[in-house]
């Protein structure tokens, strides 16, 4: 399981994943993503760091609250799910450098 590791050189190793973490949080922070639903009736950005930045509303939902709160929730959740995707690629590719720690293709 430990075959072919150095611990000695563990140290370094540590030091050389908090660079990366670093690197990858000030990329998440500049990324951006989006998100619509209801043919783009209703539109939601999210920084890579999980903020909302944006929602768009088109006017004809405003008199269909029931019907807005769906496409926004479901606006909502696909763009949190690709900062979570994101995130998981990032740190996946992170591990995967590091003496085959991160997961087996």
């Amino acid at each position: 399981m430990f075959e072919g590791i150095d611990f000695s050189k563990m140290g370094q190793m540590f030091e050389e994943a908090q660079k990366q973490a670093q690197k990858m949080q000030e990329e998440a922070a500049s990324k951006e993503y989006t998100a619509k639903s209801g043919g783009g009736l209703v539109s939601v950005s999210i920084s890579g760091q999980g903020e909302v930045n944006d929602i768009s509303i088109d006017n004809s939902l405003l008199e269909d609250k029931e019907s807005l709160q769906i496409l926004l929730i479901s606006a909502m959740n696909d763009a949190i799910k690709m900062v979570e995707d994101s995130k998981k690629h990032a740190a996946s590719q992170m591990l995967s450098g590091f003496g085959g720690f991160g997961p087996k293709p």
